[in-house]
């Protein structure tokens, strides 16, 4: 007897544990399971993907090899907590003193709260020795306590503080009766958290002081790498105006404060003021630019400071907030907005209704139709992707006998013509190509990764890839790259771009590429202001010429393996030494980012503390308590735990306020998103797929 697995219907069983797949007929030893991933076409156990798999078929056989394998991590939890349970000798209970420092690890220890503490150990942002301080317990509370057990009473605590200020939860939970009883489901009978009271005044400093810490450890790496002050601003357009600073390098993003900027932005001597403090508590010798959004006009701010600190800091736009503004502008074309204003007929029949919903669910195998994206504009253009790779799903499911037969078959008549309108269709089928480019280079640059010697070749890549597909069609071709080019010339372009982008090993000894005189200009130009002194441009002439002609350690075999899969700071860092100079100002220029869209960001965690009148003591508690959220986002660990095919620049639920979902009776706001996913695949960015035009003497590209 066959059995019960939904993957049977897509081969024959043959004798013994054979099974041919119904699709390229290849015989598989080995049963259901490789045939499984045989259909999801991924590499496992040796089994060699099919070819002529349905793509929706795909889709459902990787969900139910990924239903299976949560089935088993789930059964493997429940497992371990049981034996926990019952390996306890008596109930934790919270304790108001931190315990001894342990050389042991705390996760081998088992006790009644394990599961907890594993979670601390998967989150916790430091070790808990960096400040944890030590006790001194009674001689009878150390006999019946071990200290393996109050170590783990000490994780357990840091676990539940962690957990209230990274969600953002109110302190008064931690004693409320129904928090309290799923702590005691947890932990047995008897088990406590900390109170209110101890996690608004005694984690929330500890959590502080240990970012802190880390932070100055972090600092030590400026010196070589440089450092990049991101400015992230927000404005209700009247009279208030807020600005988030944060930190980042190679070793990581780090929130620094918010500043009111409300009295200040009215004039740029006042917006500048608020930079040149940043600046010095970061250090100017540490700072090699500052990226700043486009919601506050913040004028001549950057002259001033490349006024007052000698060109050496370069002011840069933010590569996700220009391209962003590109696939809006491509969504105000006339054509392209009649289909997604179509598009989302669609979608809002079907997402408010839930029995109508459910059935759509089934026969997309469990996946959302609608994608809710970073910003509004990219949440359009993955959601068109989306609903043209379902489209034949949809349209057997409006025609199937259950959906017919219920009542709201008279009420999708339109959607039924929408989803047979092929002319549509196709009209979605060319937005969805020519905005995926665009889509590309957001994920490339946006999450921190130090990108910024790769977005003249991603932007290169857009206009390449614009012109091949509009190869027949001068007058859409010229409607797509006018949008690019012009924001490239007005928003995006910056002197550094063109230094990082001479820097990068994998562009510069690539033999297809001739750089435009202008490029060489502006990495000239660049070079001057890092390199102050006599002594850092001496023989900086024969550097360039050993770096250009690829000699010394340039030219080793490693180096030379290692220019298309290595990031250009680090790829510096390594094989620079023939060129000492050279070496010092590649790798700080090389290293930074060059967007401001890094992580999760809530507003609302700020405005509680700016909008209310509240007294000194509040504010600073508040402050605090934004800087440890902000921070605990950032390094948390549950962001490597996505899944890795996840997109980066989608998010994991769906808005529900989204034009896609619901009908706005208001003006739709143009703020971006304040939640998005720091993980970032950036797998394109090393592919080598040159153009022969690439900045090349023959491609007026960007006017350079």
């Amino acid at each position: 007897m066959r059995e019960r697995d939904a993957c049977w219907e897509y081969c024959d069983k043959l004798d013994g544990n054979k099974v041919r797949c119904r699709f390229c007929h290849k015989v598989l030893n080995g049963g259901i399971s490789r045939l499984k991933f045989h259909l999801s076409q991924i590499p496992s156990k040796g089994v060699n993907p099919c070819t002529k798999v349905k793509e929706d078929v795909v889709d459902r056989v990787k969900a139910v090899i990924s239903a299976k394998e949560e089935y088993k991590e789930f059964q493997l939890l429940k497992r371990q907590r049981v034996a926990d349970l019952s390996s306890a000798a008596a109930p934790a209970k919270w304790a108001p003193e931190a315990p001894p420092s342990l050389s042991t690890s705390p996760g081998r220890v088992a006790s009644p709260a394990a599961v907890i503490t594993r979670a601390a150990e998967q989150s916790r942002l430091l070790a808990p020795e960096a400040s944890a301080p030590v006790p001194r317990p009674s001689a009878a509370a150390a006999n019946n306590k071990p200290r393996a057990a109050a170590a783990s009473e000490w994780e357990t605590e840091r676990c539940i503080a962690e957990f209230f200020f990274e969600n953002k939860l109110d302190y008064s939970i931690a004693d409320s009766v129904s928090y309290q009883q799923m702590l005691e489901a947890l932990g047995g009978p008897g088990f406590r958290g900390p109170p209110a009271d101890v996690l608004r005044d005694k984690w929330l400093q500890r959590l502080k002081s240990e970012i802190l810490q880390k932070t100055k450890e972090i600092e030590k790496d400026w010196a070589t790498t440089g450092c990049t002050i991101l400015a992230d601003s927000w404005t209700d357009n009247k009279l208030k105006a807020l600005i988030n600073f944060s930190v980042a390098s190679p070793m990581g993003t780090f929130f620094l404060k918010t500043v009111d900027a409300s009295s200040h932005f009215k004039t740029h001597r006042g917006l500048y003021d608020l930079f040149d403090e940043v600046i010095q508590e970061v250090g100017p010798e540490n700072v090699v630019q500052i990226i700043a959004d486009r919601n506050i006009n913040y004028g001549s701010t950057d002259k001033l400071v490349a006024q007052n600190y000698g060109g050496a800091i370069f002011w840069s736009p933010c590569a996700s907030f220009c391209v962003n503004a590109m696939l809006d502008d491509f969504s105000k074309i006339d054509w392209v907005n009649q289909c997604i204003c179509q598009a989302q007929t669609v979608t809002r029949f079907i997402y408010n209704s839930r029995w109508v919903l459910d059935l759509a669910r089934k026969c997309v195998a469990g996946q959302e139709l609608v994608c809710s994206g970073i910003t509004k504009s990219v949440s359009d253009f993955l959601t068109l992707k989306s609903l043209l790779r379902h489209r034949p799903k949809l349209k057997q499911m409006f025609h199937s006998a259950e959906f017919s037969s219920s009542s709201y078959a008279s009420r999708s008549i339109p959607c039924v013509e929408i989803l047979d309108d092929d002319e549509l269709w196709r009209a979605v089928e060319e937005i969805a190509a020519v905005s995926e480019p665009l889509l590309r280079v957001m994920r490339d640059v946006s999450g921190g990764r130090q990108a910024i010697g790769y977005i003249y070749e991603s932007m290169t890549k857009v206009t390449d890839s614009i012109r091949t597909y509009y190869i027949m069609d001068e007058g859409k071709c010229k409607s797509f790259l006018d949008i690019v080019e012009q924001r490239w010339q007005t928003e995006l372009h910056s002197p550094l771009h063109s230094a990082a982008a001479f820097l990068s090993p994998g562009i510069q000894y690539n033999p297809e590429v001739k750089f435009f005189r202008t490029i060489k200009e502006e990495f000239y130009q660049v070079l001057d202001k890092v390199l102050t002194t006599p002594d850092q441009r001496h023989d900086i002439t024969a550097q360039l010429h050993a770096f250009r002609k690829a000699q010394g350690l340039f030219g080793s075999n490693i180096a030379k393996e290692a220019r298309n899969n290595t990031p250009p700071g680090m790829w510096w860092e390594q094989y620079g030494d023939s060129a000492p100079s050279l070496q010092r100002a590649a790798v700080r220029i090389t290293s930074q980012v060059c967007s401001t869209l890094t992580f999760q960001r809530d507003w609302g965690v700020i405005l509680q503390n700016h909008y209310e009148k509240r007294n000194k003591l509040d504010k600073e508690a508040l402050a605090d308590q934004a800087y440890v959220h902000y921070n605990l986002t950032l390094h948390s660990e549950p962001k490597a735990r996505r899944r890795p095919d996840a997109d980066p620049i989608a998010l994991d639920a769906v808005d529900m306020t989204s034009a896609w979902v619901e009908d706005s009776d208001g003006p739709i706001l143009t703020q971006w998103l304040d939640r998005f996913p720091s993980a970032l695949d950036g797998g394109d960015l090393n592919t080598r797929q040159f153009g022969g035009s690439i900045f090349g003497t023959n491609d007026n590209l960007f006017g350079l």
